[in-house]
């Protein structure tokens, strides 16, 4: 498993397991050993998932010690503000069994067209983020869909900038801006449905360049994010898909390709724009 350095010197594997939308305790169990077995240790989970008591409960039942789990979790929106994130943390904890996270982050900022001072919103937020990393509760802070113009206020009052972005980016969605402002401040970007939620792997070209390599539009979709420095976590609950999302480091996308991909127009995916969402939860 190939893995990133992120910005404090922790190692986050490239690719790793989304769990949005599965909550049945028997599928996760199924699923995450399936997963360890394959060699996945990155587990991505929310508050908002409702899964992470699933995912305590399937990782005790897993041949590994702790350290060789890389755990992912989110706070909520409701979570927002010093004292609340750090409430939001303890919970998550004690649901996912475990006495730190590897990685958490602020699912939404909160957004400039519902709130006046939403900078302030996520500076105090972030402040218990940071609060949280130095207590040694978790080894990495992030945040999730931050724009470039949420992480520059963000900096403005941050002793420590985000080291994980974690947003969604696939073929057709590539949220240049963002991604380049990340990547110049040190900032990992990670994808989330780098599948384009599934609604992108009928087209054209990634069919057309996944036959010319022997590979699947799902394989394409997820080497060309990786060749791009991204961290990948793709969501199955098949075996076989699950494999296949592994089974990406063995080619390369070469600099035709690359382009080709890089230009595919939008054509599906979740697209929901943090400074125009609704507030929900």
């Amino acid at each position: 498993m190939k893995q990133i350095k992120l910005s404090n010197g922790v190692l986050i594997p490239q690719i790793g397991l989304g769990t949005w939308q599965i909550t049945d305790k028997e599928l996760m169990g199924t699923l995450l050993e399936h997963a360890y077995n394959l060699g996945y240790r990155l587990i991505d989970t929310a508050a908002a998932y409702s899964n992470e008591m699933a995912i305590g409960r399937a990782v005790t039942n897993l041949p590994l010690e702790r350290g060789e789990l890389f755990l992912s979790d989110k706070v909520w929106n409701t979570g927002r503000g010093y004292e609340n994130v750090r409430k939001a943390c303890e919970k998550s904890l004690k649901k996912l069994k475990t006495d730190y996270l590897d990685l958490y982050l602020i699912h939404w900022p909160a957004s400039p067209k519902l709130y006046p001072d939403w900078a302030g919103i996520n500076a105090d937020t972030w402040r218990g983020m940071e609060s949280l990393y130095k207590e040694g509760k978790v080894r990495a802070v992030g945040v999730c869909n931050f724009k470039a113009h949420h992480l520059k206020e963000l900096k403005k009052t941050a002793e420590i900038m985000p080291m994980v972005n974690q947003l969604e980016f696939h073929p057709g969605m590539m949220q240049e801006d963002t991604v380049s402002f990340c990547m110049a401040e040190g900032i990992v970007p990670e994808a989330s449905s780098p599948l384009g939620n599934g609604q992108i792997l009928q087209n054209d070209t990634l069919m057309q360049i996944a036959g010319k390599k022997g590979k699947t539009a799902a394989q394409i979709c997820l080497r060309w994010a990786v060749q791009k420095g991204m961290v990948v976590i793709p969501k199955t609950v098949n075996p076989d898909r699950l494999a296949e999302n592994m089974d990406i480091f063995g080619f390369e996308l070469d600099e035709e390709e690359t382009r080709a991909v890089d230009g595919i127009p939008y054509c599906g995916g979740i697209g929901i724009d943090p400074d125009e969402v609704i507030e929900f939860g």
